[in-house]
């Protein structure tokens, strides 16, 4: 067999085949959900007009492993200078890992990106993580068979086969994510009771938003991003958003949240009425990301991605984001947000929901779902290596 020869981008037209690579390698794939090609060449390309506010923090390398000519397998260095202060870390991480079945891709790979790492004095590679927090974070590990969210990265089985037999490789972190089924009618009584409890006694309230409100003088978009800033502070592989990582999310993403299913919780006790708790949830977007031919919304991806965003077709919300502030969640705030969100669901008909990515040991925010029926379906995981 012949030997890998890998190459690192150095221009656009090579960062579009790094991109291409994965929506060649699942094509047909009934469990992936690739991304828009648009949004990955915005997130990876430090070059854009418009770029990925990332990288005024973070640096990163892309290589790609090259077998008799063929691309085989593509990897991410990403070193996160904000993330390591905040951390006292000197990590270098691997993401957008694909390749091909085979250990040696694999391992030339990440040896690519250990030597990149060592290169600028790094002490461990970490991964696989993207540049920030809301980047896919974590490998699948459980879950083949189930349906990929827009916010994480499906892969293959052999994946983690092949990540056990890398030298010197370990655990990191695992991550575990659940299928929360909606009652078909009604709510559970006792989280009913908690909400309207939490209403009463510590003058909670959750206002009704417009979309004006997100972007005008109330400037909710803010609250909500400063808010997750203080509440996902202490979790694995989180850096805190600049205020130009927070303008470029509210710009990109808020434009099309459907404000019924974006959910805040306001303290009516304090001043100026401050933001304590969010949820921030959409239309499963994964079906219609499946149409999207190599990711692209022309020239009939963007009628799927309408009709599940403004017409809710599909049986899936995406709990994409759950925040509430420390001192509120033994107050019941969690159960409020959903005391108002379920409704929401019942009527759009939607059957269960899909869990953003959290960590194994975090029981307080897994303990949120005792309320329904449940069940953990999938499971990721990060791992490190010293340098």
């Amino acid at each position: 067999m012949s030997a890998i020869e890998i190459r690192r981008v150095t221009n656009k037209r090579e960062l579009e085949a790094f991109i291409q690579l994965h929506y060649d390698l699942y094509r047909g794939n009934k469990y992936d959900a690739p991304n828009l090609y648009s949004d990955e060449l915005h997130t990876l390309s430090p070059f854009a007009k418009n770029r990925n506010s990332a990288f005024d923090f973070c640096e990163a390398e892309y290589f790609m492993a090259y077998r008799d000519g063929k691309l085989v397998g593509r990897v991410a260095g990403i070193i996160n200078h904000r993330y390591n202060t905040q951390w006292e870390r000197s990590c270098v991480r691997f993401g957008w890992l694909d390749f091909v079945d085979d250990e040696e891709v694999l391992r030339a790979l990440l040896t690519a990106v250990e030597n990149w790492g060592r290169e600028k004095g790094m002490k461990e590679i970490i991964g696989p993580l993207g540049f920030t927090d809301m980047d896919p974070e974590g490998m699948l590990t459980k879950g083949f068979e189930e349906l990929g969210t827009m916010a994480t990265a499906y892969n293959f089985p052999y994946y983690p086969q092949h990540m056990e037999k890398m030298e010197g490789y370990e655990k990191d972190n695992d991550y575990v994510e659940f299928k929360v089924f909606v009652p078909k009618e009604g709510m559970p009584e006792k989280m009913r009771r908690v909400a309207e409890l939490c209403m009463q006694r510590y003058n909670l309230h959750v206002p009704q938003l417009k979309r004006s409100q997100v972007f005008g003088p109330e400037q909710y978009g803010q609250k909500v991003l400063e808010l997750v800033n203080k509440t996902f502070s202490h979790l694995y592989g989180y850096s805190q958003m600049t205020q130009a990582q927070i303008d470029e999310y509210v710009h990109q993403y808020f434009k099309f949240f459907d404000m019924d299913m974006l959910c805040v919780i306001e303290d009516w006790n304090l001043p100026d009425h401050p933001v304590i708790g969010v949820g921030i949830t959409i239309p499963s977007l994964s079906k219609a990301l499946q149409k999207c031919h190599n990711g692209r919304l022309w020239p009939f991806g963007w009628w799927h991605l309408v009709r599940a965003l403004k017409f809710h077709k599909t049986d899936i919300v995406d709990l994409l984001l759950v925040g509430i502030l420390p001192e509120y969640r033994s107050k019941g705030a969690n159960a409020l947000l959903f005391y108002h969100l379920i409704p929401i669901y019942q009527k759009y008909g939607f059957k269960w929901g899909e869990t953003h990515v959290e960590m194994e040991t975090n029981d307080k925010v897994q303990s949120q779902w005792a309320y329904f029926d449940h069940e953990q379906h999938k499971r990721r995981r990060c791992y490190k290596k010293a340098l």
